[in-house]
């Protein structure tokens, strides 16, 4: 494998169409796509400056290195990428890649950032701004993901995440087969349009959260701060603690300790659909407050 280290480059395409390269502290300036085409790459302690730096690649290793601000939309098109303890300043970094493994890692500016990507696989990562993180993405796996920023993993398919931290208006909307482990959730409207859902042992803070779900299931969760919960969802739920309301679920079963507001309207829900198993309902509803 030929190296390159400690070398400076400027301008469009400096090391194009390269394999078997080992590059150690480099720095890549002003200049577009300086590895585009390129494969079996390995990266230690570079500095990407400029954008498109990894295109059209195949079987990439980037360790210790930083995407700065405008090294933006930075790896598209490829397959087989790690990256492990890196640091990235730009948005839209992975876009209709495949096979990306992602540990250590802090993304800054998380907006765009793995669109329409396959076979993920996340460890330990922080991800900020994340706006529209991983939409569309598909076979996703992720454990001691920290992520701040809306609509997260909208249109996502088979995803799996543990351990981790949401703080996500709109996240898992339009979803097909999600599972959640021991997650904390913070966010409006949580799941909405999906299918096959499933929280266990998490804990969910969300305004008409988990509705227009077909397939949702909660094993061992906790609904904080929760309210106007379940609306047309098909739903099979074992809750602690108490939640301030569920509205108009479709079907299934609720199991709670206690339900502050049961809110169910005939006219549009059919009763006999739903099971709920609390032995504390503080109030049952005909209709919600905002209709006189």
């Amino acid at each position: 494998m030929k190296e390159v280290k400690n070398e400076r480059f400027k301008g469009e395409r400096p090391l194009f169409a390269s394999d078997g390269l080992y590059v150690e502290g480099c720095e890549f300036e002003e200049g577009e796509s300086p590895l585009k085409e390129s494969s079996n790459i390995e990266l230690n302690n570079c500095t990407f400056k400029w954008k498109y730096p990894l295109w059209y690649c195949e079987n990439v290793k980037a360790e210790d290195c930083t995407l700065e601000e405008m090294a933006r939309a930075g790896i598209w098109y490829s397959t087989k990428i790690e990256m492990d303890n890196c640091i990235v300043n730009a948005p839209k970094t992975f876009r209709r890649c495949d096979g990306v493994t992602v540990s250590n890692t802090v993304f800054f500016k998380a907006e765009e950032t793995l669109w329409h990507c396959n076979n993920i696989k996340l460890k330990n990562v922080k991800a900020k701004n994340a706006f529209y993180f991983a939409m569309n993405s598909s076979d996703t796996e992720a454990e001691g993901l920290q992520l701040e920023g809306n609509y997260s993993f909208d249109g996502a398919k088979n995803v799996l995440i543990k351990k981790s931290r949401l703080i996500s208006k709109d996240s898992f909307w339009n979803c097909d087969n999600v599972t959640v482990y021991d997650t904390y959730i913070k966010g409006e409207y949580l799941g909405w349009n999906s299918k096959n859902l499933t929280f266990i042992n998490c804990t969910i803070e969300s305004l008409q959260g988990m509705c227009f779900i077909d397939g949702l299931k909660l094993i061992n969760c906790e609904l904080i701060n929760t309210t106007l919960a379940f609306e047309h969802s098909n739903v099979e739920a074992e809750l602690k603690g108490s939640v301030d309301s569920i509205f108009n679920p479709a079907s299934g079963t609720v199991k709670a300790e206690r339900i502050k507001e049961l809110i169910i309207e005939k006219d549009k829900t059919n009763p006999e659909k739903i099971h709920i198993i609390c032995d504390a309902i503080d109030k049952v509803s005909d209709k919600p407050e905002w209709i006189l």
